[in-house]
């Protein structure tokens, strides 16, 4: 084989939140810096995942690109249900460990670099092993990365007075965190092994040859340069890296449906491959989405009471056609306006279709840069992980979304306030300059990625020092 490509290795820890981003940073590896790239996957569901085309390699990728799906992992023996899925997901790819070791040491071209994600960071001690670059890849934002690198010089008085009296917490050069957008890490006793595991983890993150963010520079700007004035690790802005719409996916039934109507008239809701709602909240959304007297399509999933992020490691492409938790007779009274979607639906084909006007959104960062990418408003609506913080820059600092709700309410939103958010941002002169101000972010995107913009410039970066460590490798040095 030839040795004189870079091969880049990176590993996808569980749940579709996780696996998507770097799918497609792989894809972009090979697209644009023609490198050898072997995506390794580490899941929970590997029945549901090898039932999905996720584990193809793209047609045009040729032999560049493998997607390797690591030996399931039985993680039964750590907990019964009330087990978060975040302890799930650090077992699970702890315990995977071996089997990566493995399969790198079987290659006969081992890889250049090896690029983790959070919950990956015990990987880099084979990266280590073997000589590799080590890359760690945040797929959220710049604001989240900051606060995480900043987590262990916090000084734990600091810490306190955040948690016990809500006061603001100070992250250098940043936004302050209102305790209203909190990480359930602040709240974990610092003896608590996986406080200490997070620690460790960002600690390595600080030892590795450089952080890859999806985002960029004119998205975050004072966010990045206090990132950078740090100088604790080289930071590369990457982002937007999103899905790229499938052709294929237009004889979809919802595809359809969006065909018959008005431009710019639809509201699309979705709270990502992991988000829940109780059921009180399912029936005041539904009576929401009616009130307002407008078009919807709504991705639904049976509710779950006290676990916002119920599916998360769960594919979701199944089906609950039921729909018996939703109010008496809904279906019909809005059939003619309304498309309600069990389970899942092709998101990126739908956010690019001229008939959505606004995505009722989580505010998962695939979701919102998605959106974004697509020029959609969107309504933000947290629930678990740094979601909170995601809406507060969206509707605060970017001017890209409307609040369903106070982030620090734990109560059901109501159905009038559902009603006229929905409103505002489909027709209300209200939501005229967010509208406006979603076309510039999606411009500014696009600018990011095209040949000689900010993003474009970072990957090309961590592209060139790739290639001259396999360079120095190859000379002995």
């Amino acid at each position: 084989m030839e040795t004189t490509k870079s091969h880049i290795a990176l590993l996808a820890s569980p749940g579709m939140g996780h696996l998507i981003p770097v799918l497609e940073l792989a894809k972009h590896l090979v697209s644009h810096q023609s490198f050898k790239v072997t995506v390794f996957v580490v899941a929970t569901d590997h029945a549901s995942l090898t039932n999905t085309h996720l584990l193809q390699s793209p047609a045009e990728s040729g032999d560049l690109l493998d997607i390797v799906l690591l030996p399931f992992i039985d993680v039964s023996d750590i907990g019964g249900p009330s087990v978060s899925f975040i302890a799930t997901i650090v077992t699970t790819v702890l315990r995977s460990m071996p089997f990566l070791r493995s399969e790198i040491s079987k290659m006969e071209f081992r890889p250049t670099a090896l690029v983790v994600d959070l919950f990956g960071t015990d990987a880099l001690e084979i990266a280590d092993e073997y000589n590799m670059l080590k890359f760690v890849f945040i797929a959220s934002n710049a604001w989240f990365l900051a606060v995480m690198l900043c987590t262990p010089e916090i000084d734990r008085k600091e810490i306190d007075e955040h948690v016990k009296n809500r006061k603001p917490l100070h992250i250098p050069g940043c936004k302050p965190i209102k305790f209203e957008h909190n990480l359930d890490v602040f709240f974990m006793d610092t003896n608590d092994p996986f406080y200490q595991g997070y620690v460790e983890a960002i600690n390595k993150m600080s030892l590795t040859d450089g952080i890859l963010v999806n985002t960029w520079d004119e998205l975050e700007p004072t966010t990045l340069k206090a990132l950078r004035e740090t100088k604790k690790v080289p930071i590369y802005p990457i982002g937007p890296l999103v899905r790229p719409i499938e052709k294929s996916v237009f004889g979809n039934e919802i595809i359809a449906w969006l065909d018959k109507q008005p431009k710019q008239s639809v509201i699309y809701v979705s709270f990502g491959s992991g988000g829940t709602l109780s059921a009180q909240q399912v029936k005041e959304l539904a009576w929401g989405l009616e009130l307002s007297q407008q078009r919807f399509v709504w991705v639904l999933r049976p509710p779950t009471e006290n676990d916002a992020a119920g599916t998360f490691l769960a594919l979701g492409n199944g089906s609950d056609a039921t729909l018996d938790y939703l109010p008496d007779g809904f279906p019909a009274r809005t059939q003619d306006r309304g498309l309600l979607v069990p389970m899942w639906a092709p998101q990126v084909e739908v956010l690019s279709h001229p008939s959505i006007g606004g995505f009722l959104t989580h505010c998962g960062w695939n979701s919102t840069m998605e959106s974004i990418v697509n020029g959609v408003p969107m309504i933000a609506w947290p629930l678990y992980a740094e979601q909170k913080m995601n809406a507060s820059m969206l509707t605060e600092d970017i001017g890209a979304s409307l609040r369903v709700m106070a982030v620090e309410s734990d109560a059901a939103v109501g159905r009038e306030k559902i009603s006229s958010v929905v409103r505002k941002i489909l027709v209300d002169r209200q939501g005229r300059n967010i509208r406006s101000r979603i076309k510039e972010l999606k411009d500014n995107a696009a600018n990011a990625l095209a040949k000689g913009g900010s993003s474009y410039n970072s990957m090309s970066q961590v592209a060139n020092i790739c290639i001259q460590h396999l360079k120095t490798k190859a000379s002995g040095a």
